[in-house]
């Protein structure tokens, strides 16, 4: 027997029927078919990386970063713990935080030996720690001293030689950055609205200018969100909106899913949708692709591709 999601009386009736019809001919995106998947950015494809000699290069913004023995920048998480070295990077978290490995790690010039060290992670794997705190890549992190893991979700930042985190304004300099992709954001935007994107078409935006994006492991039907624990320190599940305050978006299929922890999520044609804390500024997509399950969302709620 189905089982329908009870949705809040002030919807109208035909986003009631709209419910009831979510999975009638369900989203072949729940299997990822005809998706465009691809793996997390970086080399690592998410999966943990060795060490090599770890060094040190001087960022304008940053100061001293730490990268590893391929030029990539090194992150420490604040969730994680120095004394005892403690990893709270679990799964969900470690396809875009792939750990560093001790395989074949050396400290290489600007580093102490002395604070190289260890951390036993669940599955076993020894992960490299620098005074304490466990090393990790970032996957959107595509070529070497790129440091688009700094400030992520306010508990991610580049590691400096002495193990604390880099800090912004600590170079004396401008960093050479990556422009934000996209047109820039106006002010006063709707709740929810279309953007044109060069690369991905017409996708969907929160009212900070902030793309929504969709996970393939969730289902319209029932309307379910999988992602839960680490996932959502990552992906941020979407707030409802007034569906009086949306642009090029259809109201009827605006409603709202009750996650739980009692807390209500906005979905799109019933599937959730979130922001991504790897998105930086306004108008970035970094989050399309990752992990080849996350993907920006189009204005009908398919998947951009």
């Amino acid at each position: 027997m189905r089982k329908f999601t009870v949705v809040p009386a002030v919807l109208t009736v035909a986003a009631v029927m709209l419910t009831a019809a979510c999975g009638a001919s369900p989203d072949t995106a729940v299997t990822g078919a005809g998706s465009p998947e691809r793996p997390a950015a970086s080399d690592t494809g998410g999966q943990p990386s060795k060490a090599g000699r770890l060094s040190v290069w001087q960022s304008k913004e940053l100061g001293p970063v730490v990268t590893d023995g391929a030029g990539f920048t090194l992150y420490r998480f604040d969730q994680d713990t120095a004394n005892p070295p403690t990893s709270n990077c679990g799964e969900g978290c470690v396809a875009t935080w792939p750990p560093v490995l001790v395989d074949d790690v050396t400290a290489g010039r600007g580093l102490d030996a002395a604070l190289l060290g260890s951390v036993k992670r669940a599955d076993g794997s020894l992960q490299v720690t620098l005074a304490g705190w466990p090393l990790y890549r970032y996957a959107q992190d595509t070529a070497p001293r790129q440091t688009r893991g700094q400030g992520v979700g306010g508990t991610w930042f580049a590691a400096a030689p002495d193990g604390t985190k880099a800090k912004a304004g600590a170079g004396g300099g401008t960093e050479e950055t990556t422009p934000p992709s996209g047109p820039p954001v106006p002010k006063n935007l709707p709740a929810l609205s279309t953007v044109k994107d060069e690369k991905l078409g017409t996708i969907v935006r929160d009212g900070k200018g902030r793309t929504l994006y969709r996970f393939t492991k969730d289902t319209a039907w029932p309307m379910k969100s999988n992602c839960q624990g680490d996932c959502l320190k990552l992906w941020k599940p979407a707030k409802l909106v007034d569906k009086k305050d949306l642009k090029g978006i259809d109201p009827k299929l605006v409603i709202p899913y009750k996650r739980p922890d009692g807390t209500q999520q906005l979905t799109l044609d019933c599937w959730p949708l979130y922001w991504y804390t790897g998105d930086k500024e306004p108008g970035d997509t970094s989050g399309h692709g990752v992990n080849g399950t996350w993907f920006t969302v189009r204005p009908d709620g398919k998947l951009a591709k």
